[in-house]
């Protein structure tokens, strides 16, 4: 048992065998050293680390007032080298499913303007877990404010951490709520060819 040293090794031990040309299955086996004690370890225990999946979509055409939820006029981002990791989200009227499961961290930005002051300008998280009920998971608001009788701009920035268990069920919404003014004044900005109003996803691990 102890005749087969390190020094037996040939250098070429590894490289000189045949090529595994795609990532190992779960179940392939790597040999490790526990203290001294070799033993052997699957893939399934050691793979992962680093992002996976990560996307961002945008409001490619402006409107006016509120929106529950915003479904309509999105785009995945495309240009200017945009680069996403992995699966894309989709959406359905404004009901956005994920690639796949796991803890997902959710951005929303919203930026709007107004001829006028507006107090309370809500960029809002919703989610389900059901596919039907949702809840608000998180609020972001800002200010809107005329100094000198012009269009002012202002941004919110909201997000929240979603443990995604099942991607028919696990769904999420974006919602702007203008309360200052009966949702009638402020404009929601969009662009399509730059980020205004965006929402980004990023897979942090498994759940």
């Amino acid at each position: 048992a102890t005749q087969v040293t390190g020094a037996k090794l040939n250098t070429d031990v590894i490289s000189a065998q045949t090529e595994l040309a795609s990532a190992p299955a779960d179940t392939d086996e790597f040999m490790v050293s526990d203290g001294g004690v070799l033993k052997r370890i699957d893939y399934s225990l050691i793979k992962g680390g680093g992002i996976t999946a990560a996307s961002q979509w945008r409001l490619n055409t402006q409107f006016q007032g509120d929106a529950s939820p915003i479904a309509s006029n999105l785009e995945v981002v495309d240009t200017d080298g945009y680069g996403g990791i992995g699966s894309a989200m989709t959406q359905s009227s404004g009901n956005f499913t994920f690639p796949s499961t796991g803890i997902w961290l959710i951005e929303f930005v919203g930026r709007y303007y107004m001829n006028a002051d507006s107090r309370y300008d809500y960029n809002n998280i919703y989610t389900t877990t059901d596919g039907t009920n949702y809840g608000e998971a998180a609020s972001g608001t800002c200010f809107i404010q005329s100094t000198e009788g012009g269009y002012a701009t202002a941004s919110g920035y909201t997000s929240f951490m979603f443990d995604v268990t099942n991607v028919s069920t696990h769904l999420v919404q974006f919602r702007v709520d203008h309360s200052n003014d009966g949702g009638s004044g402020v404009y929601n900005m969009a662009d399509s060819g730059a980020n205004t109003t965006f929402m980004t996803f990023t897979r942090l691990g498994d759940t």
